[in-house]
């Protein structure tokens, strides 16, 4: 498994990953803004949260990530400081996936129940029983580099 952090902005979370460039070093691996994506029934992204980053990956290490994003919409009332960190997991196979999810989630709040996602995760958040958030998630394609 690899765990990283993944910490969530109300809005300024370019501004804040490019600070943390100029003290870690490195490129963005992956930098994606809500404008890129697809449609979603029944969800409109205001115009005011188009540009915000969707999510951002910076290396500060050959072991770990530090990523991120900005929140809005329906969101944005929710993230304060304390509850705007998560750990992030990434396993091995799916069946890790389920099995790590289910386990962590038992007594807590399943935010995003495990599922296929357009940017090719099987993917999973919720908050534990201990109101620590939690994002698990699996991509075979990540794992053959």
């Amino acid at each position: 498994m690899i765990v990283n952090p993944y910490l969530t902005f109300k809005g300024n979370c370019e501004e804040a990953f490019n600070f943390y460039k100029t003290v870690f070093g490195g490129d963005f691996s992956y930098l994606g803004r809500f404008s890129e994506m697809p449609p979603q029934e029944g969800m409109q992204m205001p115009e005011e949260d188009q540009e915000k980053i969707m999510h951002i990956s910076l290396s500060i290490s050959k072991e770990t990530m530090l990523m991120g994003s900005d929140t809005g919409g329906e969101w944005a009332p929710k993230t304060m400081i304390g509850n705007n960190i998560s750990i992030s997991i990434a396993v091995e196979s799916k069946e890790e996936a389920d099995r790590v999810f289910n386990a962590l989630s038992e007594g807590g709040k399943v935010t995003m129940p495990m599922e296929a996602t357009f940017w090719g995760d099987y993917f999973g958040m919720f908050t534990d029983k201990f109101d620590i958030n939690w994002m698990i998630s699996y991509n075979e394609a990540h794992l053959q580099k």
